[in-house]
């Protein structure tokens, strides 16, 4: 009876005793496999995550700095520089616009304001900057756009991207420049491309200029009248009605 005693004591102690060494062994040498596994996979997909959101993040900016730049070729005003020039206030060249528009903004007084939108040199490359000034009258014998004085540069691009123009009339004809014209441009053409690899983005757009002449020209009977730019008879024979109708304006 007491040797059943010992014997039962025995295997009730061996039924509930823990792993044995070999077995934790074994456990932490499989735990360990487990762990560089998913070291192996986290280290391969966090770059590719890490990339795919800043892609994500700077194709945002992207789209943001190019509903800036409509808008603001959008509300390009016909506006000479003074009295004595009939030729808008537009300046555009392959890296740089410069054109008036309504002043808008936080703390902006209601009125005109001449927007520079250009390439700045910055110690990691050019970036593309906004800057604006109050319009006022220039005087009679200084019309030139790069004057000085424009301030609260802001910063729309930076690198690795960069933007440049194109310039169409109504001819539809696509030109690197738009300077010292009589009328302001039908369009603008945004191009954005990849400084490092030279691509052209899918975002790239072309904005429309809403008004292209001034109110005169309604009443005139040439655009040398309104515009300064002799030799255009509105009363020869227009194919377009659009452009016949007395409201210079685009919709």
């Amino acid at each position: 009876m007491r040797h059943d005693t010992i014997r039962y004591g025995r295997n009730r102690h061996a039924a509930v005793s823990g792993f044995t060494l070999l077995e934790a062994l074994v456990a932490t040498a499989l735990m360990g496999v487990i762990l560089a596994a998913l070291a192996s996979i986290t280290s391969q997909w966090l770059p590719n995550w890490n990339r795919g959101i800043a892609r994500a993040q700077r194709s945002e900016l992207v789209s943001i700095v190019l509903n800036r730049l409509v808008a603001d070729f959008g509300a390009s005003e016909f506006i000479p520089p003074n009295r004595d020039t009939k030729a808008p206030i537009f300046d555009g060249t392959e890296f740089s616009v410069t054109l008036v528009r309504s002043a808008v903004g936080p703390n902006v007084r209601p009125g005109l304001e001449i927007v520079r939108i250009a390439e700045l040199n910055d110690k990691n490359g050019k970036i593309l900057a906004r800057s604006t000034k109050p319009f006022v009258p220039f005087v009679s014998n200084m019309v030139s756009v790069g004057q000085p004085g424009f301030a609260n540069p802001v910063v729309l691009l930076r690198p690795p991207y960069r933007i440049s123009f194109a310039y169409a009339g109504r001819d539809g004809i696509w030109k690197n420049t738009w300077q010292n014209a009589g009328e302001l441009p039908a369009a603008v053409r945004v191009t954005v491309r990849d400084a490092t690899s030279g691509r052209t983005l899918s975002v790239s757009t072309t904005a429309l200029v809403h008004v292209d002449l001034p109110a005169a020209c309604a009443s005139g009977k040439s655009k040398g009248d309104c515009t300064g730019v002799p030799g255009e008879n509105n009363d020869q024979p227009n194919n377009n009605p659009a452009q016949a109708s007395p409201a210079k304006q685009r919709t």
